[in-house]
């Protein structure tokens, strides 16, 4: 099969088709698809069936992967995977139940951020009609730094924003969640972090607002009051839908996203007994310039 890209109607994402991800990849297809992931941010590649041990394999393609600081929803034989789900074992999730509530970049909140995720869908929730739930949104933080006004672009060029990991989990227990556990060992893993609010992509070279709503809480230097202005103003500006795209998943599907051009957020409209199981893999990243 030929390896096509196919762009989607919306500022952001493609499509991958003419790969089977149980089977190795060559170093010319590999080197299109990489091309791709750069250019578009967002790839999907549907009507997978892979293994675990595939999925590592293939994430490893594009570099080293993190282990995952909230370690009791590893994957129990590879670490490399984060179990997404909100599935229960005696009462306990066996993955990251929120799946990404607030519009957010992965990781984020670390000093060296990831470069991008790569999503694998085992299970999906429908309703009783048959229609998908559980829908991901992403947004492009480029677009959105183009068309921001000139002002803008020089009001916000050299601030720097503040990043928690306990921030996020925070909001959760204040929102909905009131259990959802961040314990002290992996707080001190994640202390708070300074990025600059506009990121600079180091391949692409494109500049991208990178405050986010699920993991910024303080923009230095600024009175809060104004802080929170500014932060509200962008975070509104990005998610705008001329710069969205929005995927409806489907069981076999593989999305990978580059966070640093595009934040996402994860549609929380199911409940069990309707099941959502997914794994996922974390291209390690460098510090932001």
């Amino acid at each position: 099969m030929t390896v096509t890209i196919h762009s989607f109607d919306a500022a952001l994402g493609a499509e991958v088709r003419g790969v089977d991800l149980s089977k190795p990849v060559s170093d010319t297809d590999f080197a299109k698809i990489e091309r791709a992931y750069n250019e578009h941010s967002v790839l999907l590649f549907r009507d997978q069936d892979i293994s675990p041990e595939q999925h590592v394999a293939f994430s490893r393609r594009f570099g080293d992967l993190e282990i995952h600081v909230l370690d009791q929803y590893l994957h129990p034989e590879h670490k490399e995977i984060l179990v997404v789900s909100n599935v229960e074992d005696e009462g306990r999730n066996i993955g990251v139940p929120d799946a990404g509530r607030y519009w957010h970049t992965d990781l984020s909140y670390a000093a060296e951020p990831s470069r991008g995720s790569l999503l694998y869908a085992i299970e999906i929730p429908h309703d009783d009609k048959g229609a998908p739930l559980g829908e991901t949104r992403f947004a492009s933080a480029a677009v959105a730094y183009d068309a921001l006004t000139d002002e803008m672009k020089a009001r916000i060029e050299n601030l720097e924003a503040e990043f928690s990991l306990a921030h996020r989990f925070k909001k959760i227990n204040e929102d909905f969640d009131p259990d959802a556990e961040l314990n002290e060992t992996q707080e001190e893993q994640v202390p708070s972090v300074t990025h600059k609010v506009v990121r600079t992509h180091p391949i692409t070279g494109r500049k991208n607002i990178y405050v986010n709503e699920g993991h910024t809480f303080r923009i230095k230097g600024l009175p809060a009051a104004e802080a929170e202005s500014l932060l509200s103003d962008l975070w509104s500006h990005i998610k705008r839908p001329e710069f969205v795209y929005t995927h409806r998943w489907r069981k076999g599907d593989l999305l990978m996203w580059d966070n640093i051009p595009c934040q996402h957020i994860a549609i929380g409209d199911y409940a069990l007994p309707q099941r959502r199981y997914m794994h996922r893999t974390t291209l390690k990243g460098d510090a932001p310039i």
